[in-house]
């Protein structure tokens, strides 16, 4: 009885365990804002528009489309880096 006595009071002056840390990736998006999609003229047109006024539109349009491409081209290229784009 002395010796289990013993050791369990052995057991008890050993040092308490220590806490380990665990770094475990966590996904996250990296897109935090998406850019609203801009309203296209050309999208307007009736089905029965002139060839003119066609090419009048789409040429109104490409600055808008240029501009939304690179707001996109951005937000990507910061997914493919990993850096966070808002």
């Amino acid at each position: 009885m002395k010796w289990m006595l013993v050791l369990v009071l052995a057991g008890c002056g050993t040092a308490p365990p220590t806490v380990q840390l665990v770094e475990v990736p966590v996904f996250t998006p990296c897109v935090k804002v998406v850019p609203q999609r801009p309203a296209y003229e050309f999208d307007k047109l009736p089905s029965e528009a002139m060839d003119g006024e066609i090419v009048l539109a789409l040429a109104r349009d490409w600055p808008r489309g240029r501009k939304y491409e690179e707001a996109l081209r951005g937000i990507v290229s910061g997914c493919l880096t990993g850096e966070s784009v808002e």
